[in-house]
């Protein structure tokens, strides 16, 4: 046989085999798609003429306009989506000018910091940026297993697992674990993160009164249903209001309910704890009684990511089953070194997180002595200052910025109207004079929108139905 014929041969063979493997694969999918059509065949009604909507006709859509006319006819600038110029700590610099800053996560000031930096720059050079793939496949590199272990290790559990995202950890983790046969029962107030995965998951979602542990156990107490696995999840420091679970309570009702408890330590690792590990060290309790602790690598580790940490039967589960780890590329390797190097920081300079804590307290003793509505917050990462009006919120946080301050509000529908506020991160980095100042000009602000009824109250419908109209 001549070379030529060997490559034909070779080639039709090789064909052959692919046409071969397509068929199977076409027929297994054939299998199942005529399962589905012929269930879906059943009781068929006649087909239905449909309209396709278009975008700009969805009532979300409606609201985004409805809130820009309402801006406009009260000449409110967007205080969302401006550039920061630099590195935002407890100051940024925005249009150029320098402001100081309420509005980022860098709690505990290592956004900038040279052990942070130097880490990141030698991962670049020996690594890159990106993992290029997903971990399971070919995006594994020595800083993935590091930053679990140390992060099990930080928490006192056997093991972790870390995703490209928080938002998604959540929506992953929660989604793996629950199926249509369980229950979920979370805080009133729990982050949409959690709500999407409870969503996904298929799971009954049942919900309690904020952070009341009582109201809690009657959910548990009458639940109905026969179901597989019950979850209850919390929030250590919750995002919007500041107060801190009441985990001694809800721990009390685990031993007797025997739900799997899942604590968001979002904005509570580097912050609560004499050393900043977290809720349990701030209550004194055994990490390893609590089921999942989730976490993000955003905030008090300035990288970027989140992580659930707990048995190694749950990391290996999440590992083999979560689709948002499986199907995901993995975690930059420089953001991977650089969560590791704020590890390091946060465990070598406790300091940091006792800083962190004399500043909260100041910045809540200041705004409650200057009459300002601190909600329910404890004074430790994130303080609000309710403003109730949305619009009187947004102008608000503009008045401050033309004053110096970066501080962003949080509107409906993220919150109930009426429960509109201004949400202040602080930071380990923050000095006394910037905390007094901007409580001082933030209050002064706000009264003055409060006497010249500034807000919702003080828009003409008529005028902007017409706003509206002419779009």
């Amino acid at each position: 046989m001549s070379k030529d014929e060997e490559r034909h041969s070779v080639s039709k063979m090789s064909s052959s085999l692919k046409e071969n493997l397509l068929d199977r694969m076409r027929n297994t999918h054939q299998s199942s798609e005529k399962n589905r059509m012929a269930r879906s065949e059943r009781d068929i009604p006649p087909p239905v003429r449909r309209k396709q909507t278009r975008f700009d006709d969805l009532p979300e859509y409606k609201q985004v306009l409805t809130q820009k006319a309402a801006s406009e006819q009260l000449g409110i600038a967007n205080p969302f989506y401006r550039a920061h110029q630099t590195a935002a700590g407890a100051t940024t610099v925005i249009d150029g000018r320098k402001l100081i800053n309420f509005a980022s996560y860098d709690y505990l000031g290592l956004n900038r910091h040279p052990h942070v930096l130097s880490q990141a720059r030698d991962t670049i050079n020996a690594f890159g940026i990106s993992a290029s793939a997903s971990r399971l496949v070919a995006g594994e590199r020595p800083a993935h297993a590091e930053l679990e272990e140390r992060i099990a290790a930080f928490y006192g559990v056997e093991a972790s697992v870390c995703f490209v995202s928080g938002y998604l950890t959540n929506v992953a983790a929660i989604s793996c674990l629950m199926g249509p046969n369980d229950l979920v029962v979370h805080d009133e107030f729990i982050h949409n993160s959690a709500l999407a995965g409870i969503k996904l998951s298929g799971a009954t979602r049942r919900l309690f009164k904020h952070n009341d542990a009582s109201d809690l156990e009657h959910v548990l107490r009458t639940v109905a249903g026969d179901y597989r696995h019950i979850l209850v999840i919390v929030e250590g420091i919750y995002s919007m209001d500041g107060d801190i679970a009441n985990l001694p309570a809800i721990m009390k009702l685990k031993a007797e309910y025997g739900f799997w408890l899942m604590v968001d330590e979002a904005h509570s690792l580097g912050i609560l704890g004499r050393r900043g590990r977290g809720t349990f060290e701030h209550f004194g309790i055994d990490p390893r009684e609590v089921d999942i602790w989730m976490g993000t690598l955003s905030k008090t580790t300035s990288s970027c990511g989140g992580y659930i940490a707990g048995s190694a039967a749950l990391a290996a589960i999440l590992k083999a089953s979560a689709g948002g780890f499986v199907y995901s590329v993995g975690l930059a390797p420089v953001l991977t070194a650089s969560a590791i190097a704020s590890l390091d920081i946060l465990e070598s300079e406790p300091e940091r997180a006792a800083a962190l804590k004399r500043n909260g307290a100041l910045f809540l003793k200041l705004a409650q002595e200057a009459g300002l509505d601190t909600g329910l917050s404890g004074g430790f990462s994130v303080v609000p200052v309710l403003v109730g009006d949305s619009l009187r919120a947004v102008q608000l946080s503009n008045d401050l910025h033309a004053a110096g301050v970066n501080a962003l509000p949080i509107i409906h529908p993220a919150v109930p109207e009426g429960m509109a506020r201004l949400r202040f991160f602080i930071t380990s980095e923050h000095t006394p004079e910037q905390i007094r100042q901007t409580v001082t000009l933030t209050a002064e602000k706000l009264k003055d929108l409060t006497e010249r009824n500034f807000g919702l109250a003080s828009i003409d419908i008529q005028q902007m139905m017409k706003m509206l109209a002419s779009r």
